[in-house]
């Protein structure tokens, strides 16, 4: 894992907790020798887990859309910056530029860049480890809701690995480390009617 793509708020929400832990993880992927890849804001939880990992002379590489670099929410002091034209194209970017994807705590924007990249994994596009960091139980209905999946057969019990889920940041970052890929090539079933 060179580099980790982060996804997460550009609001810091209402606890303390989620700040904190979002500096924090940028510190201690910089510690351990990774880069970050990131929405390139210096607001919310975007701007903590940079600045986290910029105070220990991390690498950090930010994919803004024009349109926002316009609303000044440009973080100007990191590693290197790519200005691309649509949220598509910063997606994209983050996926190609990553080796593995943690997502912490956000809103809609956050989930749906979580859920592109866990379908991704399951079209087996990618078999980068996916990690969800679980500040506070954020996550918990989330993850209620793909029990829920598998047991009303949506979802098959082998894509439940496809999310490692962690409230510790280094428990979570080893899960990634030696996380092994889904042999999963057929992913869809036939009905034969």
């Amino acid at each position: 894992m060179k580099y980790i793509s982060v996804f997460c708020g550009s609001s810091s929400g209402n606890e303390n907790i989620f700040a904190e832990q979002a500096t924090l993880l940028g510190k201690t992927i910089a510690r351990r020798g990774h880069g970050i890849i990131y929405g390139g804001a210096h607001v919310g939880l975007m701007g903590a887990v940079a600045n986290g990992a910029l105070e220990e002379n991390g690498e950090v590489i930010g994919i803004i859309p024009e349109f926002l670099k316009q609303k000044e929410l440009e973080h100007k002091t990191i590693t290197r910056m790519h200005i691309v034209e649509t949220m598509h194209e910063r997606k994209a970017m983050m996926n190609e530029l990553s080796d593995a994807i943690i997502a912490l705590p956000g809103g809609y924007g956050t989930m749906e860049e979580l859920f592109e990249m866990l379908t991704w994994a399951q079209l087996a596009l990618h078999k980068k480890p996916i990690g969800l960091l679980n500040t506070a139980g954020y996550y918990d209905p989330l993850v209620s809701m793909s029990e829920m999946m598998i047991s009303k057969g949506f979802l098959k019990e082998e894509y439940r690995s496809l999310l490692i889920v962690d409230n510790d940041i280094e428990a979570l970052l080893n899960a990634m480390e030696s996380f092994v890929p889904l042999e999963n090539d057929k992913w869809f079933e036939t009905t034969v009617t």
